[in-house]
């Protein structure tokens, strides 16, 4: 089920729910995430079925339960259709339609659409998959107020933006295993120099983008400092990146930067609660 993103995947999530100007019943909060981890949960199965021979193929990949014999692909496709409408439903019973519907979409736009149809066609397979990875706020978000603003849909852009050069400095760094793979990923189809100049245009991207909580008020200060010093030192290191021509330091700068990624989206997504707590509270 891939906990290790399903845990960025329920915080994000609950980031979007705990920003909602509703507030709900504290069950009805935590049955609602549990069918969000669950759905999450399921569509990394069904990933893991559709690509057990090019997991199987893959140091990163090889010790997950398919390739390794724990799981059969038959059990693992069950399990993962099973646990998508499970989490439809519970989430649809213990929220609302809206929060289900988007549920739905994207479990079944990382599969379909990302997994089945992009990953093995495209270098642009991350670009576009991406969307299924940044709706977990927006989900949140419709599970507090049954429906979709303008306020989701920018913790949505910034996953969005961010994701591609997330993947594509983890490509760098893992690019024997996915060419081992025949995965279109983008050093593969147009070399390492110009993936490095794509991470550092989307950081460049995406730089303005995570300041506008703030810029549209829905965060104050205290978000608009964390975010240009974490944004400022992820455009840095891209820069780097992209600016080395030593291989060996090109692949220790590449590992850094994905590490660094994870660390920033989490990052980003707590300081937008920390600023709203400290909002709330001067309110009160």
């Amino acid at each position: 089920m891939k906990p290790r993103v399903m845990s960025l995947v329920i915080f994000t999530c609950v980031v979007g729910l705990l920003i909602a100007p509703v507030k709900i019943n504290f069950l009805d909060a935590i049955f609602s995430l549990i069918a969000v981890a669950l759905g999450s949960g399921a569509a990394g199965a069904l990933n893991m079925w559709y690509e057990a021979d090019l997991d199987s193929l893959m140091t990163r990949t090889c010790l997950r339960p398919i390739p390794t014999g724990k799981v059969t692909r038959n059990q693992a496709l069950v399990f993962g259709i099973l646990s998508s409408i499970v989490s439809v439903i519970a989430l649809y019973f213990f929220s609302n339609l809206v929060a289900a519907t988007t549920l739905a979409v994207t479990i079944l736009f990382y599969v379909f659409v990302y997994t089945i149809w992009l990953k093995r066609k495209t270098p642009q397979n991350i670009v576009i998959g991406g969307a299924a990875g940044a709706l977990p706020p927006v989900i949140g978000w419709a599970i507090a107020t049954g429906g979709i603003a303008l306020e989701p849909i920018i913790l949505f852009l910034i996953i969005f933006i961010w994701t591609p050069s997330h993947f594509w400095a983890l490509s760098l760094y893992k690019f024997e295993d996915y060419k081992k793979a025949n995965i279109p990923m983008l050093p593969i189809t147009s070399g390492i120099k110009t993936t490095k100049l794509n991470i550092f245009v989307y950081s460049l991207i995406l730089y303005p983008i995570a300041l506008a909580p703030y810029l549209l008020n829905y965060s104050g200060m205290i978000y608009l400092l964390l975010s240009i010093f974490l944004s400022s030192y992820y455009v840095f290191t891209s820069y780097k990146l992209l600016k080395e021509k030593n291989s060996i330091k090109e692949k220790k700068l590449a590992t850094k930067l994905f590490g660094y990624s994870i660390l920033y989206l989490f990052m980003i997504f707590t300081s937008i609660l920390i600023d709203k707590a400290i909002l709330s509270f001067i309110i009160f």
